[in-house]
């Protein structure tokens, strides 16, 4: 006879390549049915976007077939389950999940860029996303996703009117460029972008999201701050090129994240326009900006590589068309994104069992 029992007892033998621990004890296991020598159970992942789920499937059943039954018809329902790891009386953004800001020392390294296709993608392998372009001065995602005509509705909720926003190939998105006549150049000093952002958070109706991408602004200035001093950020993800110019900015970001009084977690970091590739010759590798100067600062630092972005064409037409990449399946690029969300998600599950649940950070002047 084959028990719910001798099943868990099967599965306590496979590990969750991340967290270290068995699927059982993680509580990752439910909704075990038997029926002779059939056999079928969930496996609840962290997100729906991992990386792993296949290997995870495989494991399972090679498990019973080991330990239970070898003859018994095994068929896993891969399912998820993002889970908040906030500590905040939830005043901003109550039901957001995962805060992920994207950073830069400068400008012109792919921010907006590794944002959007970042958010794409996760919400390609079935997680709730939302993109705030939080880049006051230049903001960047209307274009790239198309919606540089439309603008955002209002709604009641509970008695406040709130800031709808715009809705485009399965994300959320909101940008100042949305609001004003992008002929406009707004020239607002530290305090009145940092208002603007405020307003982001408060005054727009997200709704329930596994994960908030935040765009930052290059450098490190008043918005960074606003930022974690009003929601908690789960963690971030740093974008460099290879020259050593932009490595050396990037590091002021990295800086500021983890000082003590901050101390963001930092997901790893991305090597944008790693090497030119042309769409005629794809297995081609040129690496006409140097070559791993991210990934060296990422060794320094002792931070996650998180993967090499190609320089390509399709990259640049896909933001100017308002089609990203990771949209195209054609584009060379795709699967570049599709790994980086992989990764971002794989370090986010590790960084959330491990470290302590986020906070609003507190900065005494």
């Amino acid at each position: 006879m084959i028990t719910k029992e001798s099943v868990l007892e099967a599965l306590s033998n496979v590990q969750e390549p991340d967290l270290g621990k068995d699927l059982v004890s993680l509580n990752m296991i439910e909704a075990i049915a038997i029926d002779g020598k059939k056999i079928s159970f969930k496996v609840i992942l962290t997100t729906p976007a991992c990386p792993l789920k296949e290997h995870i499937e495989r494991a399972c059943i090679n498990a019973i077939h080991l330990l239970v039954d070898k003859e018994a018809e095994v068929t896993v329902i891969m399912d998820a389950k993002v889970v908040s790891h906030r500590n905040d009386n939830k005043s901003f953004l109550p039901e957001v999940k995962n805060i992920i800001i994207v950073a830069s020392g400068k400008g012109g390294v792919g921010k907006s860029t590794v944002s959007v296709n970042l958010a794409l993608a996760l919400a390609a392998q079935g997680a709730q996303v939302g993109l705030l372009d939080a880049d006051i001065h230049g903001p960047s995602v209307p274009m790239m996703l198309g919606i540089r005509d439309e603008r955002p509705k209002m709604m009641d909720v509970n008695g406040k009117g709130m800031i709808l926003p715009i809705e485009k190939y399965g994300i959320k998105a909101m940008s100042i460029g949305l609001l004003i006549d992008e002929k406009q150049a707004i020239i607002w000093r530290g305090p009145q972008a940092s208002s603007a952002l405020k307003q982001f958070l408060s005054d727009v109706h997200w709704g329930a999201l596994d994960y908030l991408i935040i765009d930052m602004p290059p450098g490190t200035g008043d918005v960074h701050l606003t930022l974690v001093q009003t929601v908690p950020v789960t963690g971030a993800v740093i974008v460099s090129t290879p020259q050593a110019v932009a490595a050396a900015d990037a590091k002021k970001a990295i800086v500021m994240l983890k000082q003590e009084q901050i101390n963001v977690p930092i997901l790893g970091i991305v090597e944008n326009m790693s090497y030119f590739t042309p769409a005629e010759l794809p297995e081609n590798k040129y690496y006409i900006f140097g070559k791993d100067g991210a990934k060296k600062m990422a060794e320094q630092f002792e931070l996650n590589f998180l993967g090499e972005v190609p320089l390509v064409q399709s990259i640049r037409e896909g933001g100017d068309s308002g089609v990203p990449a990771v949209l195209d399946d054609h584009a060379v690029s795709k699967n570049s994104f599709m790994d980086l969300a992989g990764n971002v998600v794989r370090q986010l599950a590790i960084r959330n069992a491990q470290q302590s649940k986020t906070k609003i950070v507190e900065i005494k002047n």
